[in-house]
């Protein structure tokens, strides 16, 4: 099922990869990949599930390939995870002042690109 599946860094894992329980059910996708970015340390995971986001601690975590990311987690346990908490996180949307109109002009003028809440 995830032939040629190579183990990854969580900083190369990209968004959309299936993440699986320790039973190999898929239960989401990768949504964000948390971090402690001042210490460069891998904090854990926010999976979109058909229930929404839910998070996944770093210890909870078995395997991060190319193809899937296994938790230690039995379905039972997946179906507990927690809700996201903390402050929002906010990204720049760089892209936002490309156009014609006023607010275009007004992220070229003054170099504001704008700013998405990530949720």
């Amino acid at each position: 099922m995830y032939e040629g599946a190579e183990p990854v860094s969580y900083e190369g894992v990209p968004h959309g990869t299936p993440v699986l329980s320790s039973s190999g059910l898929e239960f989401g996708t990768l949504a964000n990949v948390l971090e402690i970015a001042s210490e460069d340390v891998f904090d854990g995971l926010i999976v979109k599930t058909h229930d929404g986001e839910r998070f996944v601690d770093r210890d909870q975590i078995s395997q991060i390939t190319t193809k899937f990311i296994k938790c230690d987690l039995d379905d039972a346990a997946v179906a507990q995870l927690p809700e996201p908490s903390g402050s929002p996180v906010f990204r720049a949307n760089a892209l936002e002042d490309e156009g014609r109109t006023f607010r275009d002009w007004i992220g070229r003028t003054f170099q504001h690109h704008g700013w998405d809440e990530q949720k």
